[in-house]
């Protein structure tokens, strides 16, 4: 899978993707990264990419033109249109869901806006959706787009070391996880439940599927409305509130 970073600041990317799980995505070929300054494209002789709004008002417009030449090079760089996402405040909030559905795309071209906003022309000629990860305003679409690229990458088979790793992970069944421990046992007098010591596969996983509802249910409950909870589930969730509100 392919994505090209239409940015203002590309070394922003360079550590972030230099480390961790998605270098070692890049260094399997399963992931490829490029980035494109677009200040490059700019044809004004000080790389300017930005000027003042038609009508008035505060702050700078990005400018469509370098944009527009930006994504032309990268088109022809990879021999074919990618998918574009503007990183937005106005776009559809992302999670997992949307993460998945990102994978069906094999080149992925992501711009990050900066200043006061974009001029219209790119999102009306260029742009296939605006995405946002919360509500809040950041600096720019960077640290936004990394999350993006995180996300989505971490999904592609042979990226995790285990690939069924993910399956299990926070939001993947629309449950947060699980309780976990490790090593020690015992931490000045704090122990991890016997239940994980025991060795019973089938009661450890009834365990965690209980706690992965517990927690749901006290920490995101509005998550419970989407959830996968078959019948069992329903019945235990049931349990749960009720001894939640006996305490």
């Amino acid at each position: 899978m392919r994505f090209d970073i239409l940015t203002l600041f590309p070394s922003m990317f360079e550590n972030v993707f230099g480390e961790s799980i998605i270098k070692r995505a890049i260094d399997k070929r399963l992931v490829k990264i490029a980035l494109h300054n677009i200040r490059d494209f700019s044809d004004d002789r000080h790389k300017r990419v930005d000027d003042y709004p038609y009508g008035g008002g505060l702050g700078m417009v990005m400018q469509c033109g370098p944009i527009f030449s930006t994504l032309n090079h990268v088109v022809e760089d990879i021999g074919e249109r990618p998918h574009v996402i503007l990183m937005s405040p106005q776009g559809i909030v992302f999670n997992q869901k949307k993460a998945q559905g990102l994978l069906k795309h094999r080149n992925i071209a992501i711009i990050c806006g900066h200043y006061e906003g974009i001029d219209e022309r790119v999102l009306e000629e260029l742009v296939d959706e605006e995405i946002t990860i919360g509500d809040y305003i950041l600096t720019g679409g960077e640290i936004a787009a990394m999350a993006v690229v995180d996300s989505v990458s971490r999904l592609i088979p042979g990226v995790l070391k285990e690939e069924e790793s993910y399956s299990i992970e926070t939001f993947s069944s629309g449950l947060l996880e699980y309780p976990q421990y490790t090593r020690p046992a015992d931490f000045m007098g704090f122990k991890v439940p016997d239940i994980l010591l025991s060795g019973h596969h089938k009661n450890i996983e009834k365990w965690r599927k209980y706690q992965s509802i517990k927690r749901t249910y006290m920490k995101r409950p509005d998550l419970l409305n989407s959830a996968s909870l078959d019948e069992n589930d329903k019945e235990v969730l049931k349990e749960i509130i009720k001894e939640i509100e006996k305490q």
